[in-house]
């Protein structure tokens, strides 16, 4: 009989040392702009060109290989052309965080000493609050969405997070992320090896960079293939494993506007800033809709907030329709389940209307503000038990 179940005593660093040296060929990513230290490379203007091609579909086959089955990570170079909209939300980051150090909202970075980072939790929301102009000029960006839905389809949930390292912040320990890489070794054991492997389908790690991030300002250290060890959640603590991490890892700079994405299996971490200025990312953690997100976020509320500046740019011509629908993606929630299916009960089809589905109607039909947050309203209190 397979077994299904493992623990810590069973990681095998000879295996993971095979996987992690690996080649990447260079024939599977025909779309890619380069391969440098066994990263494949992309640029942001080349994906956005194709996404309302007939190569679409190959396109995404061939990001999702690459998380997947390749060396796990995907570098978009100029991810956000414009870098007029990303100094305005490190400008509101940077607000966010100096009222925050007056309340007793201020936390730290849960992978840095208190004092290194500066961290917002629940940027999304937080950001949206603060300038939802500012917002829709950020989350309109079609790359982000595509990358997205390459590795988990439609529906999926955003969530995002700032890290400010200043400088002499130290680098982290090597680590998997969301879902197990939270949990314990001991918890993580009580899952069976295939929920384990499947937990890694359910979110993509993202990181926009705001600044730019020579290797001495710290950019993300990574480490190819290691996200295809099965038992790899009961292994990224182990010093041997971290050993191997520190004399393997490759680190790509990053310019200002560049985003990188990889798979949260994948064995990474923070490097040391040397430079005298900070370093200032914003993390994405985009969810699969049959997973749960790391952070909860108000999306009604954002969705309220964001929906005048849609209408007005439908109105006056200022978004296409992929920006517009970029946005939405970004902010609601756009799988049908769960719900409350005696008032929310499907009228076509086998599934109810969708939050996505009701603000793409309200567009299309122009429908006025307070109309569209009545109907909002309504949907939502639809869905509760």
């Amino acid at each position: 009989m397979q077994r299904h179940f493992f623990n810590d005593d069973e990681i095998n660093l000879p295996d993971f040392a095979a996987l992690c040296s690996h080649n990447v060929n260079s024939e599977d990513y025909k779309f890619s702009l380069d391969i440098q230290q066994r990263v494949v490379i992309y640029e942001g203007e080349h994906i956005q060109a194709l996404i309302s091609t007939q190569q679409a579909f190959d396109l995404k086959s061939e990001l999702h290989h690459c998380i997947k089955d390749g060396p796990g990570i995907v570098v978009v170079r100029q991810a956000f052309q414009d870098l007029k909209v990303i100094d305005r939300a490190t400008e509101i980051f940077k607000e966010i965080i100096e009222e925050e150090k007056t309340s007793d909202q201020h936390r730290g970075d849960h992978f840095a000493k208190v004092g290194e980072n500066e961290r917002i939790w629940n940027a999304l929301q937080k950001f949206c609050e603060r300038d939802p102009e500012a917002f829709v000029a950020y989350y309109n960006n079609p790359v982000l969405r595509f990358i997205s839905e390459a590795w988990l389809g439609p529906f999926y949930q955003l969530t995002s997070q700032v890290n400010i390292v200043k400088p002499g912040g130290q680098a982290q320990q090597p680590h998997r992320d969301y879902h197990l890489g939270f949990q314990d070794d001991s918890i993580v054991a009580e899952f069976p090896i295939a929920s384990q492997i499947f937990s890694q389908l359910l979110t993509l790690q993202g990181a926009v960079a705001h600044t730019e991030m020579n290797t001495s300002a710290g950019p993300t250290l990574l480490l190819p293939f290691s996200q295809q060890y099965p038992l790899g959640y009961l292994a990224w603590r182990n010093p041997e494993f971290i050993d191997y991490f520190q004399h393997n890892a490759v680190q790509l700079p990053l310019n200002k506007g560049d985003a990188v994405f990889f798979s949260p299996a994948l064995f990474h971490a923070g490097g040391n800033n040397t430079e005298s200025s900070d370093r200032i990312a914003n993390l994405l953690q985009v969810s699969s809709a049959f997973g749960k997100p790391m952070e909860s976020v108000d999306r009604s509320k954002i969705t309220k907030l964001i929906y005048p500046l849609l209408l007005a740019g439908k109105q006056a011509k200022l978004f296409s329709l992929e920006e517009s629908k970029s946005v939405c993606l970004s902010v609601v929630d756009g799988y049908s389940f769960p719900t409350n299916l005696d008032l929310d009960s499907p009228l076509a089809g086998s599934a109810p209307e969708t939050v996505q589905t009701l603000i793409e109607r309200a567009l299309n039909e122009e429908w006025p503000i307070e109309r569209f947050c009545e109907g909002l309203d309504e949907a939502t209190k639809r869905r509760l038990a």
